[in-house]
């Protein structure tokens, strides 16, 4: 399940993502209108969560445009609590509205209301070849073999690399999904956490058949 958090509060951004990683979603970011739009077009994720108040467009404008184009539910986020944001929010087709501030587990009830909405269920394992992920019990099966449990981290990174399989990925993108914001850029953190993974899932870490590297972009989970 894949979900987009759009906040220029860079803190917020990195607290919402964190608890929804830690309830087992995918999650991707971004920190302004346009940038809103394009992650959307290109990660099509399940569902949005957009703040009110964004550089470059307003979140009720992206609000308008991804509507336009997907019927994936979408929440904004507000500090305000009129009656005429929310009516603005809903008719430029937004299906939930919650008011800053929140906690986390009111933010998780309402993602997991509207996704049973939407009638979308959090996945089974989510497979790739040889690799199932069991996302309830953040554990990796390999050729059907015995489950191995993952640390948060790996398990972070392993679901978006199942998620994008086939497809290389950048470590600025998989810094940022696995830490948030914090973790952008920080190529040694990201080597030593595909050391660790490799270790768990590859029968000669030394000669990874899953977990490639792309010199100098990223990495590329081979199926």
């Amino acid at each position: 399940m894949k979900i987009l958090v759009v906040d220029d509060d860079l803190e917020l951004l990195g607290l919402i993502g964190f608890a929804l990683r830690q309830a087992g979603y995918l999650v991707i970011e971004a920190s302004d209108g346009p940038g809103a739009l394009d992650t959307f077009a290109r990660e099509q994720p399940d569902m949005a969560i957009l703040d009110v108040n964004l550089p470059g467009l307003s979140g009720f404008e992206v609000c308008r445009r991804i509507r336009a184009e997907s019927a994936a539910p979408i929440m904004m986020l507000t500090v305000r609590n009129s009656e005429e944001d929310q009516v603005h929010g809903l008719d430029n087709g937004a299906d939930d509205y919650l008011t800053k501030p929140f906690s986390p587990r009111t933010l998780l009830a309402r993602v997991r209301a509207l996704l049973r909405r939407a009638e979308i269920d959090r996945p089974s394992p989510l497979h790739a070849g040889a690799l199932a992920l069991d996302v309830e019990r953040q554990s990796v099966s390999v050729r059907g073999a015995a489950p191995i449990r993952l640390t948060s981290l790996e398990f972070r990174l392993l679901q978006y690399l199942l998620a994008n399989a086939g497809h290389t990925i950048s470590t600025e993108r998989l810094t940022s999904h696995v830490w948030g914001y914090r973790g952008v850029g920080d190529k040694q953190l990201l080597k030593q956490l595909v050391h660790r993974l490799r270790q768990k899932i590859e029968q000669n870490p030394a000669e990874p058949e899953y977990v490639v590297t792309v010199p100098g972009i990223g990495y590329l989970l081979q199926t």
